[in-house]
């Protein structure tokens, strides 16, 4: 979930970066100025994030195969190609820049702490669990169905400003 997630805010990074529509890396076009950037964050978010193809193809409307013919190509592109290169500089660089930015945790208390002070609660009659991570430091959230989507939700306006992962279990 929060590999899709991080995905998608790659794809509005880098269309905000190059001045282009909210959500025209998803467009069937063949352009060039589209098809780069596409090219782009899926090379960074394998590199970066490890994504799996599946999310990335997924979010860009493509086969998977595309991503691994992205993967394929990047060396040859960024060592001849000026127009690929820069526009991966630009990308890679704020991205990077973003998630550095970001926060972690220096312990589970705080972790917990943090989630309990923006309404992260347990639900009384548990069916499923929300695992938060941050900072090598996890913690359970037992919810109940009904609760659920409420307190996933809660668990990311929480985290925004961390580096986290949010796994269902």
């Amino acid at each position: 979930m929060k590999g899709e997630d991080n995905f998608k805010n790659l794809c509005n990074l880098a269309t905000s970066l190059l001045g282009m529509r909210k959500g025209s890396l998803a467009l069937k076009s063949r352009k060039t100025e589209i098809q780069v950037p596409r090219a782009v964050v899926s090379v960074i978010a394998r590199m970066e994030d490890k994504t799996h193809r599946d999310i990335i193809g997924k979010v860009l409307k493509r086969d998977r195969t595309s991503v691994n013919h992205y993967e394929r190509t990047h060396s040859a592109n960024y060592s001849s190609w000026a127009l690929y290169r820069n526009t991966f500089n630009k990308i890679y660089n704020a991205y990077i820049g973003v998630k550095e930015a970001k926060k972690t945790f220096i312990d589970l208390y705080n972790l917990q702490e943090h989630l309990r002070k923006n309404d992260v609660r347990h639900s009384s009659n548990h069916q499923t669990t929300i695992r938060v991570t941050s900072g090598g430091f996890g913690t359970d959230i037992k919810v109940s169905y009904r609760n659920f989507y409420n307190q996933l939700e809660l668990c990311k306006l929480a985290l925004q400003d961390y580096q986290f992962e949010i796994e269902i279990v």
